[in-house]
């Protein structure tokens, strides 16, 4: 894999849990997530699409493939960021996503940006 200086995405995520749209007793949970997206590279790059693994408790797991993020795919020049909310439905109160970026950078070269696994739980249910 490729570290390089030039391309160099960083990616910080909050996440939340939306009550009013989920339904534990339908085994529904649904979360928000704001994700920053910032080019820390020195090279300018576009966010082409997205890969997520989504897991709940019970060992199941989501794909998500797609174009860009929220119907936008933001061109970062150095230094730049973008941010955006989206949401996803798990069946357990406690699950993870992780993923990558797909990037093409100024000078052609396509590369990932890795997303770090996050946890989704509801408040109170980790220690």
């Amino acid at each position: 894999m490729e570290t390089s200086d030039q391309y160099n995405i960083a990616v910080d995520v909050e996440t939340s849990y939306l009550e009013e749209q989920s339904a534990p007793d339908m085994n529904r949970y649904v979360f928000a997530y704001t994700i920053t997206i910032r080019n820390e590279g020195s090279l300018s790059a576009k966010l082409l699409t997205r890969h997520w693994i989504i897991n709940d408790a019970n060992g199941n797991t989501q794909e998500v493939h797609g174009e860009g993020v929220v119907g936008e795919q933001p061109y970062l020049k150095p230094g730049q960021s973008f941010q955006y909310t989206s949401g996803t439905v798990i069946e357990t109160p406690v699950g993870s996503m992780e993923g990558s970026y797909q990037m093409l950078s100024e000078d052609g070269t396509p590369f990932d940006a890795d997303i770090p696994a996050f946890t989704l739980s509801l408040p109170n249910k980790l220690h």
